[in-house]
């Protein structure tokens, strides 16, 4: 049942992504999430208190979170139960999935590049990334616009599908949790250093398969796709993954950069601080273009389609064994 909502709920989401008329009427369950989040943290993280009690109240936080969400989506599938139920629950669990916003925020970098230039493609990045956009070049807004697309295209999309595969909507909507709770308060910095540690911790657990299985449905993708070179995936993965600071994001982006030729990550600047990370795709080329963002595009629906089709067989083969 888990596997055939998985593959349900990515068919859903790819026809009709999160419409934005419901999006302002009732907000998104990242919206949510990051509501009860920013509550908690409030009350939980005030600077007066220690180090030692700032963690300890990340953690209940992050207990907080996973019963909520988690028995959330728990309770509703289980309402809902099979049949028409099961559709319900799949029109709830495709927003736990951005295959659609996500090829639509990283085609617009490309798309404001070729119509407005520089100006025009670091305003559309910044929707994206982190970064400084007023220090990038062209080359390197684009080089930004494919790390996300890699990145998210874990994150997003195969660790979302993956955990709704393994623990149903509840897994899925646990899973949205934890990510968004490592997006807001996992920094490294004065304010999260101490709050935000178990929130990250767990957010790189939970997502190290599902970066290993978005490296390998690169790879394959590679191997279909004109143009694209699957040996120079493996050899980048191979090499380079592992040097990444995340334990993680080195894997998608480094799968992305040997299949398209190019040498992603590498320093940068964030808020001012220069960062200076290992290079994806090492000895490939540094110029990327808006070419290689809709060359990065094809790539990543080649690889989802390939994702979407194989929980079709798996839910295939486990209901003929039922």
């Amino acid at each position: 049942m888990t596997v055939l909502l998985a593959f349900s709920a990515l068919i859903v989401e790819l026809a009709l992504g999160y419409p934005s008329r419901l999006f302002a009427a009732i907000g998104h369950p990242v919206t949510w999430i990051g509501a009860l989040i920013s509550r908690l943290e409030r009350h939980l993280n005030r600077p007066t208190r220690s180090d030692a009690a700032r963690k300890v109240g990340g953690v209940l936080t992050l207990v907080v979170l996973l019963v909520v969400s988690g028995g959330i989506g728990f309770l509703i599938q289980n309402l809902l139960g099979a049949g028409w139920g099961l559709i319900l629950t799949a029109l709830a669990a495709s927003a736990l999935l951005a295959q659609r916003s996500l090829a639509t925020h990283v085609q617009a970098v490309a798309n404001a590049l070729e119509a407005e230039g520089l100006t025009g493609g670091r305003k559309a990045v910044s929707m994206i990334v982190g970064r400084d956009p007023e220090q990038l070049d062209e080359p390197a807004v684009c080089r930004a616009a494919i790390e996300s697309l890699a990145e998210n295209f874990s994150d997003g999309i195969v660790a979302p599908a993956f955990w709704l595969a393994v623990g149903g909507l509840g897994g899925g909507a646990a899973y949205k949790a934890v990510n968004t709770a490592d997006s807001m308060i996992g920094h490294k910095n004065e304010r999260y250093l101490h709050f935000g540690w178990a929130a990250a911790r767990l957010d790189d657990l939970i997502n190290l398969p599902a970066s290993r299985l978005t490296a390998l449905l690169v790879i394959l993708a590679a191997a279909v796709l004109p143009g694209c070179s699957a040996a120079g995936a493996w050899a980048a993965v191979r090499r380079d993954a592992g040097k990444h600071r995340s334990p993680n994001a080195g894997w998608p982006e480094a799968a992305f950069a040997g299949a398209l030729g190019l040498a992603l990550n590498g320093p940068r600047s964030y808020g001012g601080v220069q960062v200076n990370d290992a290079f994806m795709g090492k000895g490939g080329r540094r110029e990327a273009t808006s070419t290689d963002i809709r060359r990065a595009l094809r790539l990543y629906w080649t690889a989802d389609l390939l994702m979407v089709a194989l929980a079709g067989v798996g839910a295939l083969a486990i209901f003929s064994v039922h």
